[in-house]
């Protein structure tokens, strides 16, 4: 059964058997004029159905398992110039083009019509945006939890700290260093696990506590305030931008 769909037309491009030329099929002598036996180009030698990986006749027209690999053009091609037949019996057509007989010219004329010119611009702009987007996308992704078996803490000499679980994504191929900064606290520092090794291709979680005066402490008081992690990656080449992410969190405060 020919195959159909909404994507196919009349002037679509396709693996085509010339039926007017190939019928009746039959075999003869290398050289022999097939007219003056009554018969068309085709010789049946069915190397076409053969070589075709998902085993389809393409003489009864386009089925849905081809996969456009277009074996059966080139054995038939080989088939033709050993009986000294001209190329084309199997060849890249459309149903106007076998029908009417349209020259090559008007066949490509009749297939680069509007509709396939919007498809074309549309599936560049696509493959454009995924290219971008590759060549944009940071080499780094971080991700932040807080530790909810405790929120906030009370520890040496007052200081109040919280613990974070960071989730690091290496995105390269190589092995990665990346240092860990917590940001808009004054005074805040940071412990444990502050510079991290990555594999290439690895995700990894690392725990960092972050800790903050009894001054700041008092300024910022009880509640939630916000927080940035800044992590960034160690031994950049020279030259080299260098990868750093910021996440935004919260630092508790207790009552």
């Amino acid at each position: 059964a020919r195959f159909q769909s909404a994507m196919f037309d009349r002037d679509t491009l396709i693996i085509s058997y010339d039926t007017e030329r190939g019928e009746p099929r039959g075999s003869r002598a290398r050289g022999v004029v097939p007219a003056s036996v009554g018969k068309g180009d085709c010789i049946d030698c069915t190397l076409c159905v053969q070589v075709c990986p998902t085993g389809i006749d393409i003489r009864k027209g386009l089925q849905y398992e081809c996969i456009g690999c277009a074996a059966c053009i080139d054995v038939c091609g080989g088939v033709m110039d050993k009986m000294g037949y001209p190329r084309g019996l199997i060849r890249y057509d459309t149903e106007n083009g076998l029908e009417k007989q349209l020259p090559r010219a008007q066949v490509w004329r009749r297939v680069l019509r509007p509709r396939v010119l919007v498809y074309t611009a549309v599936l560049v702009l696509i493959v454009g945006a995924l290219g971008t987007s590759l060549a944009l996308r940071s080499p780094l992704r971080v991700d932040v939890v807080r530790d909810r078996a405790a929120l906030a803490r009370l520890v040496d000499e007052g200081w109040i700290e919280n613990v974070y679980r960071l989730q690091l994504m290496n995105l390269t191929e190589s092995a990665q260093r990346y240092r860990v900064e917590a940001l808009g606290l004054p005074g805040a520092l940071t412990g444990q696990q502050t510079e991290v090794r990555a594999a290439p291709a690895e995700a990894l979680w690392a725990t960092v506590s972050v800790r903050v005066p009894p001054a700041t402490a008092g300024a910022l008081g009880p509640g939630s305030h916000a927080l940035q992690f800044q992590v960034t990656r160690v031994d950049d080449a020279p030259g080299v931008a260098p990868v750093a992410v910021l996440e935004a969190s919260t630092f508790i405060v207790p009552r």
